[in-house]
């Protein structure tokens, strides 16, 4: 299995995104570098963030993850299936049920890896049960964050992914921390 350094990834991202406009930083010469297999993955992902996760289609993520995915989020946790990965998803849709993803701006192939930057938005309109149970009601405050998607790809879908977003700026925008 090829490593990915996951710090070189996030690092030429940055690199990238704080470009001064028009300059030339070897996005474009990526992008026309790209195979068949890696632009193919990469309007996958596209579709799953529009459409299938912005849209709530459960029974679409087959499209884009595989069976036995292994997915690792921000705050450290891993799940292993698909199934197991659809239940760490919903629950942001009870407490923000018009999150989307509309746009991203970033979008770089390496291999089997895609790295794809976005912008996940949403209101914090409907109460947010904890995993213990408690339940904290809405601020009605909105969010977008940054978050950025890394996937591994084998036969057309994700092997693996890694999320990444920052859960504190998260929380300040909706109004649950300062």
């Amino acid at each position: 299995m090829k490593l990915i350094n996951i710090p070189a990834a996030a690092a030429l991202l940055t690199a990238i995104a704080c470009a001064p406009t028009g300059a030339d930083n070897g996005a474009v010469a990526q992008e026309s570098a790209r195979t068949a297999e890696q632009e193919k993955n990469l309007a996958t992902f596209d579709d799953l963030d529009f459409n299938v996760y912005s849209g709530q289609k459960w029974d679409e993520f087959h499209k884009s993850h595989a069976d036995k995915i292994i997915v690792h989020y921000p705050d450290g946790s891993t799940t292993t299936g698909l199934p197991e990965h659809l239940e760490m998803l919903k629950p942001q849709f009870v407490f923000a049920p018009d999150t989307v993803i509309k746009e991203h701006p970033i979008k770089l192939a390496d291999g089997a890896y895609t790295a794809v930057q976005g912008f996940m938005e949403g209101t914090f309109s409907a109460p947010m049960t904890l995993p213990n149970g408690s339940v904290i009601q809405p601020t009605g405050k909105s969010f977008r964050l940054g978050m950025l998607t890394v996937g591994r790809w084998e036969n057309g879908v994700m092997a693996e992914e890694w999320l990444y977003w920052d859960n504190q700026a998260f929380m300040n925008q909706i109004g649950l921390a300062e």
